[in-house]
């Protein structure tokens, strides 16, 4: 029987397709905003169950940022820091977060179709039970990363790094974690499927070596 060779592809990611000019931007829940321009954010913001269809998100500082159950359609964010920013149940396509910090992202059951997050520091990122495609994290530092549950297609990372990596019941085709630095992962068996370098396989041998029984001693 022949096994199947585990290959990963690069994901499909273009950049928002923006207008040159954009209208001023007033955030507000359920609203429908086309083409218009959020700067200079602070306190708690509420954009949740919004539709943005060609909109920038820029040069902010809250301390929450709501867009759970939002669609995102053509949207940049740029240079933002916040507490928390919730996309939780929320459907996207084409989004690219660059630069700032985020203390919390939560990812948790949306539905994502091309995502950038590029230079970000993170402190707490998940993605549990996404269903997502089309994913680069590039330049960015995480220090806890959660995929439980999450099905991921065509996703890749670029020197970026991680403290802690939960892929628990982690379902992927095409993940490449090879330009991810990992501290550790909370279940090897899980990245089933990945790509790795050798030397990352090297480095979780002992932890291979203990989820399949293995007493290794010298």
């Amino acid at each position: 029987m022949v096994k199947r060779e585990v290959r990963s592809t690069a994901p499909r990611v273009s950049a928002p397709d923006l207008p040159a000019v954009l209208g001023d931007g007033t955030p507000r829940r359920h609203g429908d905003f086309h083409q218009e321009r959020f700067t200079g954010l602070d306190g708690s913001v509420g954009l949740a169950h919004s539709a943005l269809e060609e909109c920038v998100i820029d040069d902010s500082f809250v301390e929450t940022l709501d867009l759970a159950g939002a669609t995102l359609i053509d949207v940049a964010v740029s240079d933002l820091r916040a507490a928390s920013v919730s996309l939780r149940e929320s459907t996207i396509r084409r989004l690219r977060i660059s630069g700032g910090r985020i203390g919390s992202l939560d990812l948790m059951n949306a539905r994502i179709a091309e995502l950038e997050l590029r230079d970000v520091r993170i402190d707490y990122l998940t993605l549990g039970a996404a269903r997502a495609e089309d994913v680069l994290v590039a330049g960015c530092t995480i220090r806890a990363l959660d995929l439980p549950q999450a099905t991921l297609t065509r996703v890749a990372f670029e020197d970026s790094r991680a403290d802690e990596v939960d892929p628990r019941g982690m379902r992927c085709a095409g993940v490449d974690l090879r330009g991810l630095d990992a501290l550790s992962f909370l279940d090897v068996l899980a990245l089933r499927g990945v790509s790795l370098t050798s030397l990352q396989v090297e480095r979780l041998a002992p932890a291979f070596a203990a989820a399949a029984g293995i007493d290794v001693r010298d």
